[in-house]
Parts: structure tokens; sequence; C-alpha cells
């Protein structure tokens, strides 16, 4: 269960957010960005977004993460209301130490599935029960989610959250993460 901490305005590049922190079981520090008023509504489009320091923050270019961060912000920030769920799981929930380590292995030609493996990793690690709560807190009746990956869907309809419909978040490859995306498609299912 989660419990409202704190909220705040928050302007950013893509226009004015309220950003609300929860008390959680996970004892992490996740945040949700709502736009307008999503109580009680239907069709809410929504990105959980998973924390990646090294491209949010520093513009790696060896994923596609602040691509999809800065498209979702953009589209949320167009829209009458929606939300932005900032999950705390780094590296697919290995955690920074471990993605490190991850980025070493494909830096020798192994993807990231590999990679994690090798190193005694489940492939993806992360947990969207928090997002989950979210969308109950505010008693969100459905949603459209902005996701490239079913199983963030899957997860979403397996506890109870109506998906109306998925909204594609597409980025345009580099020679970077080009191999990185391919693997996201032909391993992990994703719909690029």
């Amino acid at each position: 269960m989660i419990k409202l901490y704190a909220k705040a305005k928050l302007p950013t590049m893509a226009g004015m957010f309220d950003i609300y922190t929860f008390e959680n079981d996970e004892h992490q520090d996740h945040a949700v960005l709502v736009k307008g008023d999503v109580t009680g509504k239907e069709d809410v489009p929504l990105r959980i977004h998973s924390e990646c320091l090294t491209g949010d923050v520093f513009g790696s270019r060896r994923c596609d993460c602040r691509d999809q961060l800065i498209r979702s912000l953009v589209y949320l920030g167009k829209q009458e209301y929606g939300m932005l769920i900032y999950l705390r799981q780094e590296g697919r929930g290995i955690g920074l130490l471990n993605k490190i380590r991850a980025y070493s292995l494909q830096d020798q030609g192994y993807d990231t599935v590999e990679a994690n493996l090798m190193l005694g990793l489940p492939v993806d690690k992360r947990d969207y029960t928090f997002a989950v709560e979210v969308l109950k807190y505010f008693n969100v009746k459905s949603v459209k989610v902005m996701t490239n990956n079913p199983a963030k869907m899957d997860f979403l309809l397996e506890h109870g959250i109506r998906v109306t419909g998925r909204i594609p978040v597409k980025s345009t490859p580099t020679p970077y993460d080009e191999f990185y995306l391919t693997t996201k498609r032909e391993r992990l299912g994703h719909q690029l």
C-alpha cells in the first residue's frame, strides 16, 4: 500500500505537472508526474518509466531511455490529463553497479540478455506493483499505456488495471543503440 508523502507543482520543458511522492513498502523514492486531473478518468495516457541514470541523466546513446522519457513528457504535456510514473529500478531492476558490469560484457559483443545471464542476474527484474497502487490511489478507471514493452501491459492487466490501448514510444536508432533495440525486439518481444 502507498500513502501520499508530498505533492508540488513541477514546471518542465514539456509543461506544468504536479509531482507526487508516496511512502511505500518498497522504501524507494518513486516519482509520479500528473498532468491535469486524472482522478476517476478513463483512457488516461500513462508512461511507466524505469530509471536509467546513464540515459535519462547523462544522455547515453547505448539505449533509447532518454528519448522515450522526453517523448513521453512532451506527449503528456499536450494532453488534457495523463501520468508518468518514474520507478527507481535501474537497469531493468538489477541496479547501477550490475548494469555497468553488464555494459562491460556488452562491450565484448554480448547482448543485454546474455550479459545479465552471464552475471547470474535475471533478464528483467522490474516490478510494476507501485504503478498499480498509484493508479488505484487516483481511482483511474482505464489507461492507454505509452510503451513498446508488452510485459508492462500484461502486468497491469494481471493486477486488475483495465488497459484500453497502447501508445507507441518510437525513437530513431543510432549506431550506438541499434544492437540494443534489436535485442529488445527479437529477444524481449518489444514492439518497435
